[in-house]
């Protein structure tokens, strides 16, 4: 067992980093199995020594970002917990803190700023800075477009971008919607929401609707991308699982001197027609290893929505690595069986030419 003090100096910021009625604490209690008391500016953990000393992480980590004037909420706190875990895997940043203090990748806008909450993310966000197309997938709920839309509103901001191009492939999720009323935007619209919805959380709403207008922000579905050539803008591609192979290799051809491209999607929730090729499966393939393409992988572990959706992920993917084990049995079954059947048959032949 472990016992650690750890004292705050400013008084003003520990209602904020306790939480009310000592709730940021109390979560703390629940996902590492330690006690941690309060009392005034201080808190006493107690408990094995690897999960105080990553309690004692998180908090100093989460003081430092009310030191700096943000606001902590659960998830900012959960996210803290998951990092101070896997500390040691972080990659380097080019910076004079102690190593023993956590460095959080984070996503500044006017409006508000993302950092980091799993490793993942993390490393996500170390990617967009070093590579010029980045590739982010994995289950829903992980944070690849918002933090993909955070980042490009934020280049937008500081001038390392003329434009920002937000696209989609306009594919039903399974159901037929027909023929939807209006113009053309009108028609279009429902399939970009989410990224409208992400961009309105980043940046200021006249400033996005001044982009709009003036052609600085675009969104757009896939099929406007042909024939043109995307320079000194940051592109983002979302929901690549359902682009078919031409697609996607139109959609990367565009890329532009200056520009950046940011291609998320979930390979599992395909919903191109059956048979057809998911061009985002395809590129990961073919462009491994080449340099300037970063790929960053999410998993059910790094579900940053409710609980429940990680739980939910991961009920679903047990349930397709089953159905795919029972597949493989049965396709082994009938090899078995077939095998066998010729052998019989061979025999029989055999016995006839004697």
């Amino acid at each position: 067992m472990t016992h650690i003090v750890l004292a705050f100096e400013d008084n003003r910021l520990i209602g904020d980093l306790f939480g009310q009625f000592d709730q940021n604490l109390a979560l703390i209690e629940q996902k590492l199995g330690i006690d941690a008391i309060a009392r005034g500016n201080q808190v006493t953990l107690k408990g094995s020594h690897s999960a105080c000393t990553q309690a004692r992480n998180a908090l100093e980590a989460l003081y430092q970002r009310l030191q700096q004037g943000h606001e902590i909420h659960a998830g900012d706190v959960d996210g803290a917990l998951r990092m101070a875990a896997a500390a040691d895997a972080q990659l380097p940043l080019p910076t004079l803190e102690p190593r023993s203090r956590l460095a959080f990748a984070q996503v500044s806008t006017r409006r508000k700023t993302i950092v980091a909450r799993t490793p993942t993310q993390d490393a996500y966000i170390r990617s967009m800075d070093r590579a010029d197309l980045i590739f982010g997938t994995g289950p829903a709920g992980t944070g690849k477009t918002f933090l993909a839309v955070a980042y490009a509103a934020a280049l937008l901001e500081r001038g390392d971008a003329a434009r920002l191009i937000l696209s989609r492939p306009a594919v039903e999720a399974g159901e037929r919607l027909g023929f939807l009323p209006g113009d053309m935007k009108d028609k279009v619209d429902p399939y970009l929401r989410p990224l409208y919805d992400a961009l309105y959380e980043m940046m200021p709403p006249e400033k996005v609707d001044r982009g709009l207008t003036s052609g600085m922000i675009e969104v757009a579905p896939l099929a406007f991308m042909r024939g043109r050539t995307l320079s000194n803008a940051v592109v983002l591609l979302d929901e690549a699982q359902n682009t078919t192979t031409m697609q996607m290799k139109m959609f990367l051809t565009r890329l532009g001197e200056g520009s950046k491209m940011i291609v998320t999607g979930d390979p599992s929730q395909i919903d191109l027609p059956m048979g057809q090729k998911s061009g985002l499966r395809e590129a990961l393939g073919l462009l491994q290893g080449i340099e300037g393409v970063a790929h960053v992988q999410f998993t059910e572990a790094d579900v940053v929505r409710h609980e429940l959706v990680a739980r939910i992920v991961t009920a679903y993917d047990n349930a397709s690595r089953e159905e795919l084990q029972a597949r493989e049995r049965r396709h082994e079954m009938m090899d078995r069986y077939s095998r066998a059947r010729q052998e019989e048959r061979v025999d029989a032949g055999g016995a006839e030419v004697e």
